[in-house]
This record gives structure tokens, sequence and C-alpha cells, in this order.
């Protein structure tokens, strides 16, 4: 099929939210099984806070609770600098690809200096699937 719809699957990673503090955003586990690739997307809003930075994570594991290291950056498409942002970034999108061998991954952007309002979320776009059309 030549559509794109056809051939990705997409799943919730971080749920939109407002985040008001420091507490980091540890995302859902991402299962690769079916799939040969994957990118996350952050999405970010109006992020209230002068002086506010946040750094992604991204992490992999063979078992999908435990184990989890972080990512080479061998194993990336872009960075894990690439994919942060900070209170300037209003409305932005980044993306991070993952390009390693594990099955597991798992995201996690966490805020430092954040006393405003930082309304963040993140999905993961699998591609390349091994049975298509995608449900």
């Amino acid at each position: 099929m030549r559509d794109l719809a056809s051939n990705i699957a997409i799943r919730a990673v971080i749920a939109p939210a407002v985040v008001s503090d420091n507490t980091a955003a540890v995302g859902a586990v991402i299962d690769r099984r079916g799939f040969d690739s994957l990118t996350y997307l952050i999405a970010t809003g109006t992020l209230a806070d002068a002086d506010a930075t946040f750094t992604a994570l991204l992490e992999e594991s063979d078992a999908s609770g435990s184990g989890f290291t972080a990512v080479a950056d061998a194993d990336l498409i872009g960075t894990e600098a690439l994919a942060s942002f900070t209170f300037a970034d209003d409305g932005a999108v980044r993306k991070l690809g993952y390009i390693g061998h594990k099955r597991y991954t798992r995201l996690t952007i966490t805020p430092a200096a954040n006393s405003g309002s930082a309304p963040f979320s993140a999905v993961a776009v699998l591609g390349h699937a091994s049975a298509r059309p995608t449900a």
C-alpha cells in the first residue's frame, strides 16, 4: 500500500498534561514487535515559565518491565538534545528516531527550573509494519 496510514501505528507515550513542577514525565513502554522503525514525536503547548528546560532521555531494554538503560547515540536518529526543549519553544514539535535492536523503549522528559504551566505530550510512530494494513 502506498498510503502512510496503513503502514504505521501510533501509540500514546506521554498523555497531554500540564506540568507545573520538576517531576519527570516517564512515558509508556513501547513494544516494537512487528515493526522495523520507531520515531517519537514530542509536542509542546504554551510554556509559561521564563527559565524552564525539558530534557529528553530515551531508554531501551529486552524486557518490558526492567533493565532499561540509556540508548547509545549511535542508535538514535537525531539527538536527545535536539528533542529537548526550553521555555522559549511554545508550540514546537520535536522528533527522535530509534534504530537500536532492543524490543522495548521508553521516553522520559525531565523538567528543570519549572514553576509555571508547561503543557506537552509525546507519541510513538511505529513504521515498516510486518503485517499491513495496520489497525
